[in-house]
């Protein structure tokens, strides 16, 4: 009961947390805490880039020969727009991240988003694994620390009796 577990993870570290004090158990569950804030943030990250990926891929999906010569409004910023006319429904630019963009056919441009979304999606459940193995510990922690608090307070009553 005293241990987190019997086998940690990589990275992790087994510690008998009936051995520490308390001030140190709140230290450790006040690192807890903002290693899972990190964790929420990168969460709300990996979220927001899933959401650009799976919406440039939806776009891509709507690029079909009907298409040629239709108006649209091409981002120069995120908050300003041109207006644009397709002339190619073969291929497109693409962004691929730090200012780069590559030509790909649709089906590249498709398989492409696709590949991003699952790559991130991916990111995503390992980061949520870590945050319930992380809120595990915490949760041990606060159990223990709960524990020796009503120790000691059981220690001062019966030396005051």
């Amino acid at each position: 009961m005293a241990t987190v577990s019997s086998a940690p993870a990589p990275g992790m570290h087994q510690i008998d947390l009936s051995k520490l004090n308390i001030h140190q158990l709140a230290k450790l569950k006040q690192q807890l805490d903002q290693e899972l804030n990190v964790f929420q943030d990168s969460l709300q990250t990996l979220k927001m880039a899933q959401g650009k990926f799976v919406e440039s891929g939806e776009s891509v999906e709507k690029i079909t020969p009907a298409t040629k010569g239709k108006t649209v409004l091409v981002p120069l910023t995120g908050s300003m727009y041109v207006p644009g006319t397709i002339a190619d429904t073969d291929n497109v630019i693409i962004d691929i991240g730090t200012g780069y963009y590559a030509q790909k056919d649709i089906e590249g441009a498709k398989d492409y988003f696709k590949r991003k979304v699952d790559f991130v999606t991916e990111q995503m459940e390992k980061i949520q694994v870590l945050g319930i193995e992380k809120s595990k510990v915490r949760e041990a922690i606060v159990m223990m620390m709960d524990m020796k608090v009503q120790a000691q307070a059981q220690a001062q009553k019966s030396s005051t009796s």
